[in-house]
């Protein structure tokens, strides 16, 4: 039964990173420019993902047991990110502040959006992407609220865009339909998940184009990368699988939740560490370098809560 389950999430996880190859190979070949990247990643954060999280609910039927799991679903998404604060902001308090701050930022947020969501959908469906929908609801708000003062240095957050931010907003917009069971016409919900289909291919593709700009000869400098996939790929999901067992979670919401809890460093590691004035070169590193070794661990967490779930 587990080795099956690794052969089955090692597939899915495969044809993930067969598409970041193919985005490797656009980016090295030059056919994805600097321009065709960020209109792509725009594309990705301001209607496909959106279009994702709004679907999931136009898919579920609210029911009070469909209800009380969502609830369960957002509790844990903040959890997930309280515990990984917890674990990390004393691993990485020692030496350089500004390192440090780039190392903590990336073994804490995970990639719940363009890694977590295509995965989800691919191994449990539009179920899945319901649950892990609440959990993208908790990385932004946590981002954009205790990401951006530990990389800003205490200095504040942005409030403008957390409020703003495009899965925030899919959130209320699609929780509506869901909470007072609108049934909306083909015209309106066909388009949406028309769109909301092509985010793994375009999320993929767009990943490994960013890949394709990380110096992985140089991540052998910077050893605490190592310590940040550890604390990331194995420390946090090992941790959180333990607790969402022993609350008595199970089945698909356990799995979504696991899958949420054992993604590679987000995307956002680099971004913000280049807004913010840190070493961006060292975060593309450290992006790189974790999601590689993920290939790795996410069939093998994938495997073991499918098991027991």
């Amino acid at each position: 039964m587990f080795l099956d389950n690794i052969l089955i999430a090692a597939r899915q996880v495969g044809i993930l990173y067969i598409m970041v190859l193919v985005g490797v190979i656009c980016d090295k070949i030059g056919w994805f420019t600097e321009k065709t990247g960020r209109a792509c990643t725009d594309l990705l954060f301001y209607i496909i993902t959106p279009s994702v999280i709004i679907n999931s609910f136009f898919t579920r039927e609210f029911t009070k047991d469909s209800g009380m799991k969502m609830l369960i679903a957002v509790g844990c998404g903040f959890l997930l990110h309280f515990v990984a604060i917890a674990v990390n902001t004393p691993l990485f308090s020692k030496g350089n502040k500004d390192e440090n701050c780039v190392y903590k930022y990336g073994a804490i947020y995970g990639n719940v959006g363009y890694m977590t969501l295509p995965l989800t959908e691919a191994i449990l469906g539009s179920e899945g992407v319901f649950y892990c929908s609440a959990v993208v609801m908790a990385f932004n708000v946590v981002s954009f609220t205790h990401g951006v003062f530990m990389m800003d240095r205490g200095k504040g957050f942005d409030a403008k865009k957390l409020i703003l931010n495009p899965g925030v907003i899919a959130m209320l917009i699609g929780l509506p339909f869901f909470l007072f069971k609108v049934q909306l016409p083909e015209l309106i919900t066909k388009p949406v998940d028309f769109i909301a289909g092509t985010q793994t291919p375009v999320a993929m593709i767009v990943f490994g184009t960013f890949l394709a700009h990380s110096q992985l000869k140089n991540i052998f400098k910077h050893k605490k990368i190592f310590l940040v996939a550890l604390s990331k790929l194995i420390v946090l999901p090992a941790i959180m699988i333990g607790i969402y067992k022993l609350i008595g979670l199970g089945g698909t919401l356990l799995t979504a939740l696991a899958i949420s809890s054992c993604a590679p460093s987000a995307n956002n590691t680099v971004l913000f560490s280049a807004k913010y004035g840190k070493d961006a070169e060292l975060a593309s590193q450290l992006v790189a370098t974790v999601s590689f070794i993920s290939i790795i661990t996410m069939p093998i967490i994938i495997a073991a809560v499918q098991t027991i779930a």
